[in-house]
């Protein structure tokens, strides 16, 4: 698969796109060497790419995030090496962005310059287990508010419907219908359906993706 140059990753509290943003990341390092991910989830108390940080840097991946992370501060604060993502266009740039309109309105700062440069792919990661966003109307309505507020449109759906540690194969498959209707509806293709190393074996031939849990507590 041909990578853009700036992966953008966002979707409700409980998506997991932060996990996947970090598995996105690991990957994309196996045949980029300059390869950064920024924490643009401003306003998630909860896991966030940062809480990695020891993890990514011993991947030679660098992080870009608040200099408020990882404290008990939590101000919607960016550092300006953040516009390295789209002033520096020899890196490639992975992007975790807020669960609402809120954490969205950060990547509106970078909004106009990746627009320009036309190089990106932004990610809507959905997950029907999760009680905000069980139904497609849901998911269109999460949509809309990260799109408004950041003005960058989707390009493609990862379907990350999980149970954490507990899902099974049919828990995955039942999902399927789910991500097919969001596709239908947004006229947006999906990119992949992402399973854990556990029930990746029983499904390798069902056209998923394998990432893996990340060791901290983070929104699945």
């Amino acid at each position: 698969m041909e990578h853009k140059r700036i992966s953008i990753f966002c979707g409700h509290y409980g998506s997991g796109k932060t996990n996947a943003a970090i598995c996105f990341a690991e990957e994309l390092k196996k045949t980029c060497e300059n390869v950064v991910i920024a924490d643009l989830d401003i306003v998630n108390p909860y896991y966030r790419t940062s809480d990695s940080k020891t993890e990514l840097e011993e991947k030679g991946i660098r992080l870009i995030c608040s200099p408020y992370a990882g404290s008990n501060v939590d101000l919607p604060a960016l550092p300006q090496e953040i516009y390295a993502i789209t002033d520096d266009q020899r890196i490639q740039a992975v992007l975790d962005v807020g669960g609402d309109e809120r954490g969205a309105l950060a990547l509106g700062r970078l909004a106009p310059a990746i627009l320009r440069e036309n190089n990106y792919d932004m990610f809507m990661v959905i997950n029907m287990y999760r009680p905000l966003t069980p139904d497609a109307d849901s998911v269109l309505e999460v949509k809309a508010e990260i799109e408004n507020a950041c003005g960058i449109p989707f390009t493609a759906i990862i379907n990350n419907s999980n149970l954490g540690p507990e899902t099974t194969p049919d828990d995955v498959r039942a999902s399927f219908a789910y991500a097919d209707r969001i596709s239908e509806k947004t006229g947006l293709p999906i990119a992949a359906t992402t399973v854990y190393p556990p029930i990746y074996e029983a499904m390798k031939g069902e056209g998923v993706t394998c990432i893996h849990l990340q060791k901290k507590p983070f929104d699945m």
